[in-house]
């Protein structure tokens, strides 16, 4: 009997020199701290979690709920938040509330993003920046 083996079909490379790739990046790891930033405010369900992170980044991180509860699910298993179930016109929603753990993890990330737009700051000196889209910055 002849052997078929299947190989899987490659994904396609990202274009790394796409504003679109590293703006998705950029918002997919800013989304964690926002979330964990709005939460520092008040216990929250998915939904009103997205909607505060949006209108607190003036729609710069507007996580999908696909992003945003396997997110709370890791938050959770680590200790940083909390969760308890409410009823609300018949439907269950899950409240999330932010522990002290996840307080201190705030305070971490702000601290880490601040030191690395420091950085960022610091290299545009060296690198200048350049203000027309899909121009070379390095000559």
């Amino acid at each position: 009997m002849p052997s078929t083996s299947m190989h899987p079909v490659p994904k396609p490379s990202p274009d790394l020199t796409s504003r679109a790739y590293w703006n998705g990046t950029i918002k997919m790891s800013l989304s964690k701290l926002f979330i964990l930033r709005v939460l520092c405010d008040r216990p929250m369900h998915g939904y009103d979690i997205a909607r505060t992170v949006e209108q607190t980044t003036n729609g710069c991180c507007s996580p999908s709920e696909g992003t945003i509860y396997p997110v709370l699910r890791d938050f959770e298993e680590n200790g940083l938040v909390t969760h308890e179930t409410d009823v609300v016109s018949g439907r269950e929603r899950k409240v999330y509330t932010l522990t002290d753990k996840g307080r201190e993890a705030l305070r971490v990330a702000v601290d880490a993003w601040i030191e690395i737009t420091d950085a960022l700051v610091a290299a545009d000196k060296v690198v200048p920046r350049t203000t027309t889209p899909g121009s070379a910055c390095c000559g």
